[in-house]
C-alpha cells in the first residue's frame, strides 16, 4: 500500500503556486495581537482553502524595532493551531536560527510534526538586528558563521534517527533526541542568512525571499535557478516570495507599490499572483497590512475573489 503524500508536499510544485498567510493578522495598526483570535483565523484559513499559515519569530521588541505589538512564540502558536486544524500546512517564517539553540528548535519541530503529521515546514532565518544579538549574548557580525553552524546541528538533529553532533564532555557522552522525527521535516531558507545561493541550493529544499519589483525579482529567480542547476544537480528546489498586501475594498483598485508589496484591490491581486506564478514562484506568503477591515472579512474576501483564480 503506497504511503499518502504529506500535506506539505503540495505546497511547492513546479508550474503551480500555492498561497499562504503570515500571522499575526490585525485590523488596525493600534490593535494588539489576540493570540486566541489568531488560532481562530488559522482554522478559518483552512476552511477557506488557503494552503498554509506561517508564524513569525520576533524574540524582542524595543525602540529600534518598527513594530510595537507583541508577537507570540511561533512554536507555542503553531502547537495551538495544530490542535485546531487538520489539513493546512503550518510553518515558521522564520525561526531565528542564530538566537535559538538548534536542539531546542529540533525538539519543538519534531513535537509539532507528531501533532500535525506531514504539515510542518521549518522556515529559518539568521536575524539581522544587532540589538537582539546583543541581548542574547551574541555578536551580529558573526551571524553568518553562527547560522551555518546551527543549520548543520539542526539538520543532524532532524535526521531519522536524530544525530547529536555537539561534544559536551570529556569523555564524550552519548545523547539521543527522543522521539526522533517521524518524517523528513523540510528546512526552508528565508532570506540568505549571509550564505551564497549555491550553499542554500545544496543544503535547503527551497529558498524564500522578499518581494521586489517584477524585473528585479525575475533576475533573482534566474540566479536561483542557476545555483540549483550548478549546486543541486538540477533537483527541484522551491522559490517562494513574502509579499505585503494592503487590500482595498474597491475590487477594481489598481496595484500601487508599498514597502515590499502592494496596495491594491482583489482583481489586481489576482493579476499579481498570476504574474508571480508565471515567473516561477511556487508559494506566496501574504503578509496582510492592517486596513481597518476585520481580519475575518479580509480573509473571506481573498478566498472569494482571489483563491478560485489561483488554484494551488
Amino acid at each position: 500500500m503506497s504511503q499518502q503524500p504529506a500535506p506539505r508536499d503540495s505546497l511547492f510544485r513546479e508550474g503551480r503556486m500555492s498561497v499562504g498567510l503570515v500571522l499575526p493578522i490585525r485590523a488596525t495598526d493600534t490593535e494588539n495581537v489576540d493570540f486566541r483570535e489568531q488560532v481562530e483565523l488559522a482554522a478559518l484559513a483552512e476552511q477557506l482553502g488557503f494552503a498554509a499559515v506561517w508564524v513569525r519569530d520576533v524574540p524582542l521588541n524595543g525602540p529600534w524595532y518598527p513594530e510595537s505589538f507583541g508577537h507570540p512564540d511561533p512554536f507555542v502558536m503553531l502547537g495551538a493551531i495544530a490542535a485546531t486544524t487538520s489539513r493546512i500546512v503550518i510553518g515558521t517564517a522564520a525561526t531565528v536560527l542564530t538566537l535559538r539553540h538548534p536542539l531546542h528548535i529540533a525538539k519543538a519541530a519534531i513535537s509539532l510534526d507528531y501533532l500535525a503529521p506531514g504539515r510542518l515546514v521549518l522556515g529559518v532565518g539568521s536575524g539581522d538586528r544587532r540589538e537582539e544579538f546583543a541581548a542574547f549574548g551574541e555578536d551580529s557580525n558573526h551571524r553568518r558563521e553562527l547560522y551555518r553552524a546551527h543549520w548543520a546541528e539542526l539538520a543532524a538533529a532532524l535526521e531519522q534517527p536524530s544525530r547529536i553532533t555537539r561534544v559536551v564532555s570529556d569523555p564524550a557522552v552519548d545523547f539521543e533526541l527522543r522521539p526522533s522525527a517521524q518524517s523528513r521535516i523540510p528546512m526552508l531558507a528565508l532570506g540568505s542568512g549571509g550564505q551564497s545561493l549555491d550553499w542554500i541550493a545544496r543544503n535547503a529544499p527551497g529558498w524564500a525571499t522578499y518581494h521586489r519589483s517584477p524585473a528585479v525579482q525575475q533576475g533573482r529567480h534566474e540566479l536561483w535557478r542557476t545555483a540549483v542547476e550548478r549546486s543541486a544537480g538540477g533537483q527541484f528546489r522551491s522559490f517562494s516570495v513574502a509579499l505585503r498586501i494592503e487590500l482595498l475594498e474597491d475590487q477594481a483598485a489598481p496595484a500601487e507599490d508599498i514597502e515590499i508589496g502592494y496596495r491594491l484591490g482583489s482583481r489586481a491581486l489576482v493579476d499579481v499572483l498570476e504574474s508571480m506564478r508565471d515567473a516561477g514562484t511556487h508559494h506566496a506568503l501574504l503578509n496582510i497590512v492592517p486596513n481597518g477591515m476585520p481580519a475575518r472579512e479580509t480573509l473571506e474576501l481573498i478566498a472569494r475573489h482571489v483563491l478560485p483564480e489561483n488554484p494551488s
